[in-house]
């Protein structure tokens, strides 16, 4: 009865309405001002563990009398006319089931102008109760831990799984990128390192921890774009019991890390409000649990990285300044693999090893042609699409002892013709064909240069700062050029 007086209200086609919310993968709950359900969907249903009927014209403290108006954002919603965005809520309903979602919930005015509140839930019980159980897992891991010997050498079981002996290249820009990782490995400095998917971000972070003065302590890696803001700030700092609904004392990475090492994996996924705490901790070596009262000092150093360029995310808002500066300490910068041609072809032979093992084949390396396209390819993917093209050529190959062509997965043809179109669609246009009448040096640089310049500012929109990342230079010195050439917007 109470859905349908709602649904008169939206004067819209009801039908249509009924089905749009009850095809909707997200829990929508939606309460009259005084707190009355009047319209509860099919996902909502799911989530909650209770059957329509029995949320309906009822008030949400009866349904869920966990709930307070303190901890209820419906009723907050309605109370403060305010919106509450990516907020945990934890619930328990009349059966006693423990629920926990992350909402967004708004105010919304009704066609006779009295007010109600909206909430749509994504379910995220089982997430919570994994992270729960990583969490006590590593716990146990710690107390249970012990030294073991490895190469007459005391190695601590560390989380880690690489060592600077593991990073593969001959290519002098690479390998100075190499040298100063290790030079910052002598330090407690705070560490960013910035490269495109696939360049081996993670690889660098062990390295660098296990050839520190913490390499016998843990080593801790989390993604921020894996979790909600309020379950990576629980993860990160811990919780005290009682802070929220079902939750117990139990400690964050930053405790758990102590005296080793933090990887914070796409750093700009994490949500601003965190990374203002994040920056009080950094700053002060201290940790609060959520609900806690006390702080506990922490020896933790802090490894970050990004595969979006922070100028770019300082434009999307996704990275506060000064967090960046603090983290941005050591900063490493990680070469795409189409810029390390020389070490194409030293990496594949090194998978290659690798997958004999694995699949206990005996392939000897790549056909010529092969080797050419190899050089050629573009590689978006960097050093993992390399791995693991070369593993899925694996799992095909049956005769011969070289992997050729036909051997890659399909869409490495596609992408081969593409790149191709692509090259030919842009050749320079003032190409020398007659070589007896060849154009200054100096004065054919310039004219290539300048071209360039301006195809990366139309592309970017005059963006400096993009333009200068297509082009892979400073901005500085796109500037200094901007200047030179007289460029101007």
């Amino acid at each position: 009865m109470e859905q349908k007086w709602f649904l008169d209200k939206m004067n819209i086609d009801k039908d249509s309405l009924c089905k749009l919310f009850n095809n909707l993968n997200e829990g929508i709950h939606i309460v009259d001002q005084r707190g009355n359900t009047i319209l509860y969907n099919k996902k909502a249903s799911e989530i909650d563990g209770l059957k329509p009927e029995e949320v309906l014209g009822k008030n949400i403290f009866e349904v869920f009398p966990s709930l307070t108006l303190e901890t209820s954002t419906l009723m907050k919603t309605l109370k403060n006319k305010k919106s509450y965005f990516n907020h945990k809520q934890t619930i328990i309903n009349y059966r006693g089931k423990k629920i926990t979602t992350i909402n967004h919930t708004l105010a919304i005015v009704f066609s006779d102008n009295s007010v109600g509140a909206v909430e749509i839930s994504k379910d995220i019980t089982q997430t919570e109760q994994l992270v729960d159980n990583i969490t006590d897992l590593r716990e146990k891991l710690q107390v249970n831990k012990k030294d073991i010997k490895v190469d007459n050498d005391i190695k601590r079981d560390n989380n880690t799984n690489y060592e600077f002996s593991d990073i593969i290249g001959q290519n002098s820009n690479f390998n100075k990128v190499v040298s100063n990782a290790m030079k910052s490995a002598q330090s407690d400095s705070s560490v960013l390192i910035y490269g495109e998917t696939g360049t081996g971000k993670e690889l660098f972070a062990q390295s660098i921890h296990n050839a520190s003065r913490r390499r016998k302590n843990d080593f801790i890696a989390q993604n921020c774009a894996a979790l909600p803001k309020d379950l990576l700030e629980s993860l990160l700092f811990g919780t005290e019991k009682g802070s929220f609904t079902g939750a117990r004392s139990k400690p964050g990475l930053f405790e758990m890390a102590d005296g080793g090492t933090i990887l914070l994996d796409e750093i700009n996924s994490m949500d601003l409000a965190l990374q203002a705490k994040l920056l009080r901790v950094l700053q002060d070596g201290r940790v609060r649990r959520i609900g806690g009262q006390k702080e506990k000092e922490v020896d933790v150093r802090i490894i970050t990285t990004m595969n979006v360029h922070p100028d770019k995310a300082f434009e999307l808002n996704d990275l506060r300044e000064d967090l960046y500066y603090r983290l941005n300490v050591v900063h490493i910068k990680l070469p795409p693999l189409k810029n390390r041609k020389d070490d194409i072809l030293l990496l594949t032979d090194y998978f290659i090893q690798h997958y004999n093992k694995e699949f206990n084949k005996e392939i000897i390396g790549i056909s010529s042609d092969l080797k050419e396209i190899f050089l050629n390819y573009n590689w978006p993917g960097n050093i993992r699409e390399l791995k693991h093209v070369i593993e899925s050529a694996y799992n095909v190959k049956q005769l011969g002892s070289t992997l050729v062509l036909s051997d890659l997965p399909g869409y490495i043809n596609e992408r081969l013709s593409k790149d191709q179109k692509s090259k030919s669609d842009n050749r320079f246009p003032n190409q020398i064909i007659d070589q007896d009448q060849l154009p200054a040096l100096d004065i054919f640089l310039e004219d290539i240069e300048l071209k360039l310049i301006k195809k990366a500012l139309n592309k970017t929109g005059f963006n400096i700062s993009a333009a200068a990342r297509k082009l892979d230079i400073s901005r500085q010195s796109l500037q200094y050029k901007l200047k030179k050439y007289d460029i101007k917007s």
